[in-house]
């Protein structure tokens, strides 16, 4: 292909709008920033400071940083709420693996989050296999 074709190729690919490709700018410049790249989340979406951050970015936050302290991919976020300094999540873990996969090791843990999402505390607060039920 000729050096012409490829710069064609680049503009029909690119956004159409400037405004579209500004926040595309911005959303790299602000991971960078906050530390959280690969989260996907764009200016708009950065937390702000004494704003409190939205359940679902709560919930995010809370397994991926829980996945840097332990080294273990979180399963699921069970419990999301929020609290006088921030939110509290629980976050069920796999931590050991076995055969057959309902004899596997599971844990809950208790994330506490400040306001804007960071990770202030975190505790196991249960540990069962992935094929018990709760008795209630």
């Amino acid at each position: 292909m000729a050096a012409g074709e490829q710069d064609e190729t680049e503009r029909v690919r690119r956004p159409s709008s400037k405004k579209t490709a500004k926040k595309t700018v911005k959303k790299t410049a602000t991971r960078a920033s906050s530390g959280r790249a690969g989260s996907g989340e764009s200016e708009s979406e950065a937390p702000r400071a004494g704003r409190r951050v939205s359940a679902p970015r709560a919930m995010r936050y809370a397994a991926e940083q829980l996945k840097e302290l332990l080294g273990r991919a979180p399963e699921s976020v069970s419990a999301v709420k929020p609290t006088e300094d921030g939110w509290q999540a629980d976050v069920e873990v796999l931590e050991l693996e076995r055969v057959p996969g309902t004899t596997s090791v599971m844990a809950t843990y208790r994330v506490m989050l400040d306001k804007e999402g960071e990770l202030v505390a975190y505790e196991r607060t249960r540990r069962y296999t992935r094929g018990q039920i709760d008795r209630r």
